[in-house]
């Protein structure tokens, strides 16, 4: 297998920018590596009460989750934040595992729930994450919180966010970087300067990996809950709205002020829903009357 890094310089950099990072969180916390699925996890601890797994999306990992950990645990959660193999950050950084399959993903992040929560937990999973979410069948999961979830239809992806995407690519600046972060969140919102460093480092060290494929959710036996940004560049409520109903049997809930990083720009919100059904009015969600017209 081939690592994601394009050298070992740039692995130990993105490794030191993650410690870095945790070291100055100011919430009391924990940090493990274990070996699930046979592969390096790095795995992050903070908080108590009821446990949630917060799964991060494609190139984030728990360094650069932060905002929305501080919130779970500011909600009265023990929430439990691995860094996903094959990702940027401090678990294996071996590219292919398993082929890449969804279905090897859910069986890690099974074994990861078997190993740091004991009894019944909600994971919260963004985007990939989500995918990675939908695609466990453990039996602790009691609810899941799927924020702007791939694995249920395609990625949109429109000239915009291309054009930012390649400039962001072929040339990685932290103008660049904060052009891509702006493209993916409601208009108008800035991305924090950690937030643009941490992009700039992901696009010169290491190699992003594509869209995850479709999620094959086991029999619904916990609450899931489908949760998107109204400017969702890669996942508009439109293109969401029936996937949500058809595969989760639930309608989606749009984010009024949140684009597709819904975990930077609402991370209260997404925390209260781990606990809890949301009310339709409360924090600025709306149900199916707001996702748009089915397609």
């Amino acid at each position: 297998m081939r690592s994601i890094y394009r050298s070992v310089a740039g692995r130990d950099a993105i490794g030191r920018w993650c410690a870095e990072r945790l070291d100055e969180w100011p919430v009391a916390h924990e940090r493990v590596t274990l070996s699930v699925s046979g592969v390096r996890t790095h795995v992050v601890t903070a908080g108590s009460g009821s446990p949630v797994v917060f799964v991060p999306g494609t190139n984030f990992n728990a360094a650069a989750s932060l905002p929305v950990a501080s919130a779970l645990v500011a909600a009265g959660h023990r929430v439990i934040l691995p860094d996903v193999p094959g990702q940027p950050g401090l678990s294996s950084g071996e590219r292919g595992l398993a082929g890449g399959r969804l279905s090897w993903y859910g069986r890690w992040l099974g074994e990861v729930i078997e190993q740091t929560a004991a009894g019944p937990v909600t994971v919260m999973g963004h985007s990939f994450g989500a995918a990675v979410a939908l695609s466990c069948d453990s039996p602790h999961i009691e609810r899941l919180v799927l924020a702007s979830p791939a694995g249920l239809t395609g990625l949109s992806v429109p000239p915009r966010l291309l054009a930012a995407s390649a400039a962001w690519f072929l040339r990685p600046t932290p103008a660049s970087s904060a052009r891509l972060l702006r493209a993916m969140s409601a208009p108008g919102r800035q991305p924090r300067e950690e937030l643009v460093e941490w992009m700039t480092l992901v696009a010169r060290h290491s190699r992003s990996s594509g869209a995850p494929g479709r999620a094959e959710p086991p029999p619904g036996r916990c609450t899931r809950l489908a949760v998107t940004g109204a400017h969702d560049v890669f996942l508009p409520p439109e293109r969401l709205h029936r996937a949500v109903r058809d595969t989760l049997g639930t309608e989606l809930r749009v984010v009024a002020g949140a684009g597709h990083l819904i975990v930077e720009e609402h991370p209260e919100l997404l925390a209260s829903l781990a606990g809890r059904a949301p009310h339709p009015a409360e924090g600025g969600i709306s149900g199916d009357e707001d996702a748009g017209p089915a397609q």
